[in-house]
Formats: structure tokens, sequence, C-alpha cells
């Protein structure tokens, strides 16, 4: 099928062609007493077949590129798609008035190619206008509201404009309930505009009814958490009123929240964190900040701990830091309830936590 659309295609250019220029080059070229082939619609013919036949040989190749530049442009993003097709119109809109002039003037060769020059350009420049712009053009649409005064506007796009330069924060209702962002946006070290969804505030409303206390509780501590970050802490928050219908679980909503405005999801959920990795989205993990100051342990190194339980494996101790990280003590079953010295020997961590592996420090000097 498309085959056969190229071939018509190329009929159809080779015919246009051929009913402009080939009467005039019959006559520049004085081919003889041709009256037929002076006349545009033989001219519109033999183009048609000149045509056909000069890329009969490559039709297959021509055919193939359509597909791969088909299939690139599947895997586009409908949005740089839109934008940029938004700014090809705009630019082939400005060459035609002006063209509209350039053809008033009646001197042939600027009514010939300037106007062709000035489609190509302008539509080029439109196309890369639109495609690079796509994230301001975006925001934009993303964080509208619904404000009818000029002032209320004015501010809108103020604040669009400052979540344009890749500073959005979408967070979730996992880091919300935690409370640590609003620490961390007490103490400055997180910048930009915090994206709070509807649709998060509805999933933190629900928790909240729950019938379920330990629910409840949480529930309310995310939203008064909210309330805080959005009265008391010196960052911008903006409620994103949008939704997407046709995706039910609310992280789905994130990712694609995410990769609309082209945002950063904050989350100390793993599992969200390995979909948005997946996804090409993004992530904040506050867990992963966490596990970055926390102080550096080395293999090697000594320490004292207690042994409070038993581990998975057996004869394993387990003990805990002061921060929570988990310590796997090797042969450490018979140490339980004793504080004891041990010896670092690896360190595992991940956007789940740290954890450390030991020995006693008597087995390791026994080694």
């Amino acid at each position: 099928m498309l085959r056969r659309i190229t071939q018509l295609f190329i009929l159809i250019v080779g015919g246009a062609a051929g009913f402009i220029f080939i009467p005039d080059l019959i006559q520049i070229l004085n081919i003889g007493d041709a009256p037929l082939l002076e006349s545009p619609y033989a001219g519109a013919v033999l183009g048609a077949i000149i045509l056909f036949l000069i890329t009969y040989w490559f039709i297959d190749d021509f055919v193939e590129l359509i597909r791969v530049l088909e299939e690139k442009l599947v895997k586009v993003p409908v949005t740089d798609l839109l934008f940029g097709t938004m700014g090809l119109i705009v630019g082939l809109i400005v060459a035609f008035l002006i063209g509209l002039p350039i053809d008033a003037l009646g001197i042939p060769i600027l009514s010939t190619f300037l106007p062709l020059f000035a489609t190509f350009f302008l539509g080029y420049l439109g196309f890369q206008i639109g495609f690079k712009k796509r994230e301001e053009l975006g925001t934009l649409t993303a964080l509208s509201g619904r404000l009818g005064s000029r002032e209320g506007r004015k501010k809108e796009e103020e604040e669009t404009l400052k979540g344009s330069k890749g500073s959005l924060k979408i967070l979730d209702t996992s880091v919300i309930i935690d409370g640590r962002i609003a620490d961390i946006c007490q103490t400055r070290f997180l910048e930009g505009t915090l994206i709070i969804p509807e649709f998060v505030l509805e999933e933190l409303q629900h928790i909240a009814d729950s019938s379920d206390v330990l629910k409840r509780n949480r529930g309310r501590r995310g939203l008064d958490i909210l309330n805080k970050i959005q009265k008391e802490l010196p960052i911008d928050v903006e409620i994103y009123e949008g939704d997407f219908e046709d995706i039910q679980e609310v992280d789905s909503k994130l990712v694609k929240l995410a990769k609309v405005i082209d945002g950063y999801v904050v989350t100390n959920d793993f599992n969200l964190n390995k979909v948005c990795d997946l996804q090409g989205v993004s992530v904040l993990n506050i867990n992963d900040l966490a596990n970055a100051v926390k102080p550096v342990v080395l293999p090697g190194e000594e320490m004292a701990v207690q042994v409070i339980k038993d581990g998975k494996e057996h004869n394993q101790g387990v003990a805990y830091l002061d921060d929570g990280t988990m310590i796997v003590v090797e042969e450490g079953r018979s140490y339980i309830g004793k504080e004891i010295d041990v010896i670092v020997t690896s360190v595992l961590q991940t956007s789940a936590g740290r954890m450390i592996f030991a020995k006693p420090k008597p087995l390791e000097k026994a080694l």
C-alpha cells in the first residue's frame, strides 16, 4: 500500500513539473515542429513518465526510508510532535504572508525563488523553535490555572517561567507522609517549584479517612506536612489540577505527569524509583539523600555494636547503628544481647537503604 501511494505521489509531482516546465523547455530547445509537445497536458504526461522511470529503481529504498521515519516518529512523544507541528504551521503562515508582497513586485526571479526559500527556512525555523521550546510551552499548559483576572494570569506565568528551567519537583504520597521533605525544604537544599498533583491529595484524603487507625494517622500526618510546606517554608508550591482519566494507578499518573512537564519525581518508594528509571524519568529519592549524608563506613573499620536478634542465614546476628543502618554480623548469633567489637567486611548500599556486613573482632583476629 505504501509503495503504491509513493508511486502515485511521484506521478503527481512529475506531472505537475512537466505541466509547468516541459512546454517552455521544448520552446527553448527548439525541437522542430512539435505543437503536441508544447501542450501543457502533454508535458504533464511526459513529466510523470520521466520522473517515474527515473525513480523506479529507487522506489524500494524510498519506501524503506519512509517506514524508518514513520517508526521514529511513532517513538517520539506526542507533545514533541504537537509543538513542533505548531511551530511549523506558524513558520509556513509567516512565509506565506512574506510571499504576498514579493509576488506583487512582479520580478520573476524574486517571485519564484525567494518565496520558496522563505517557506523552507521559516518552516524549518518554526519547527525547531516549537520543538526546542516544548518544555516551556508544556509547562505553561500544565500549570495553567483558572485565574480570570489579568493579575492572576501574570502571576501564574511568572511562576511557570520559574519552573520551566528543569526545577519542577513532583511529590508523591509516600514522601509526603514520610515528612523529611519538609526538613529538606527548610534547609533550602531543594530549590524550584514543588508540584502537588490533585490525585495525590485525593489519595492522602482517602488514607486520612481510613477506618484503620495507623493509615488514618499516616494520612493526617501527610496533610499536616503539606500544610507546613505551603504556609511556613520558603519554597514555591503549586497544585496541579489536571488528571489522566485513562490511568488508574497514582504512581503511573506521577510518571506521566513528570514526562508531560519534564519534572522530577520526589519519592522514597523503591519500586516507583525503579519504574521512573525504566521510563526515563528523573527521580530524587529521599533515601538516596539520607544514605549520602550518612557517615562513610569502609571495609576494615572497627566499631562497637549490640547484637539484638538473629539474622536470616544460619548463625547470623543483626545489629543497628543509631541512624537505623542494619549490620549483619557473621557468626554473631551467639552474641545476641551483648555489645561486641566487629570489623566491617563489606558495605551494600541501594536506594532501599544501606546494609553493613561485619565479623566479630575476636573471630577476625583468629583468622
